[in-house]
């Protein structure tokens, strides 16, 4: 790459409280979970830029970021990983908090036999988006410097911008562009390098028969896109081109599988990063979609999302203080 991976999308607040469910409340029935940790990470495209920056040495991400809590929160959880180039967001920032436990009240997953916490609910917050507004002085130069493009829509209006997607179209046609589509964002602009729904997504926007190559081409068709990648979970992916117009499956190699009960949390964003990495460093599109499918199963093996979150600062006594953003990554 001769110039830094551009990541355009939304930007959310993931956190994760986990404890024990040992017992159930009395006048509901439900666990009751007794919380040990509460952790932070980026959420949406953010996460997708922390993972890009895994395999590339520059990352710059567009998104918009709320003057809330919750927004100066990720600002620093970024800080010194990517580089920020911050939109206008209308309303709060948007949150995603898990409630995830482990003990004798947590329901079975596959065979049962897992031994992490298991998520029991979601609690969602936040009504921000990216509206039509003036964007930033400065910002096309970010897209034209960039070596590749990620979209990593979550459907908060910055992928509907209609300046972004004028650049994006433009700049799409010289360097690889990458659609993380939403089903509440607009349709990838015409030309995307890959789009990248999963299972659910294309079973959507494609109702009928047929299995997910055809579900790929027709999507190839509708959007003009040169390919294709429908993400299918523990069965890898599908990919079409339309340069060769088949499909073909790429599954996970047999030593990346994973059984029932993994934390599968931010693999799509995983998926997405690493292809669009892998073209933005020259690599045709069928060995991007190998790379992708092997990165997002070792991500999911080495525990998804969660090995990313960044706890609370503790005192020597163990108590909880106030963040300050000087927590590391759990992992790199």
């Amino acid at each position: 790459m001769t110039g830094p991976l551009v990541v355009v999308g939304d930007v959310l607040l993931d956190s994760d409280v986990a404890g024990r469910a040992d017992r159930r409340s009395p006048d509901a029935g439900v666990p009751v979970v007794d919380v040990d940790t509460r952790v932070w990470r980026p959420g949406g495209a953010g996460l997708a830029a922390l993972l890009a920056a895994r395999d590339t040495t520059e990352v710059v991400l567009v998104g918009g970021f709320a003057d809330d809590d919750a927004g100066r929160r990720l600002r620093r959880l970024l800080a010194g990983r990517v580089r920020v180039a911050a939109l206008p967001l209308r309303g709060s920032t948007v949150c995603k908090q898990r409630v995830r436990a482990v003990g004798r009240c947590v329901p079975p997953v596959g065979d049962g036999a897992q031994s992490g916490p298991v998520s029991l609910l979601r609690i969602d917050s936040g009504d921000g988006r990216v509206g039509p507004d003036p964007l930033p002085d400065g910002l096309e130069a970010v897209f034209d410097s960039a070596s590749a493009i990620l979209v990593a829509d979550y459907g908060r209006g910055a992928a509907a911008h209609p300046e972004i997607r004028e650049w994006l179209t433009l700049r799409g046609s010289d360097v690889p562009l990458v659609w993380d589509p939403h089903p509440r964002g607009p349709e990838p602009v015409p030309g995307a390098t890959v789009v990248t729904p999963n299972r659910d997504e294309a079973a959507g926007w494609v109702s009928g028969g047929g299995d997910f190559g055809d579900r790929a081409r027709e999507l190839a068709r509708r959007w003009s896109a040169r390919a294709v990648a429908v993400t299918l979970g523990a069965e890898g992916a599908v990919l079409y081109r339309s340069d060769a117009k088949i499909s073909v499956p790429v599954p996970i190699p047999s030593q990346l599988r994973c059984g029932a009960g993994y934390d599968v949390c931010g693999a799509g964003d995983r998926f997405a990063a690493a292809a669009a990495t892998a073209l933005g460093a020259g690599e045709p599109i069928a060995a991007a979609i190998r790379f992708a499918v092997d990165s997002a199963a070792r991500f999911v093996r080495s525990g998804a999302a969660s090995a990313l979150a960044v706890p609370p600062v503790r005192s020597e006594h163990g108590a909880a203080e106030p963040d300050t953003g000087r927590a590391a990554l759990l992992s790199p």
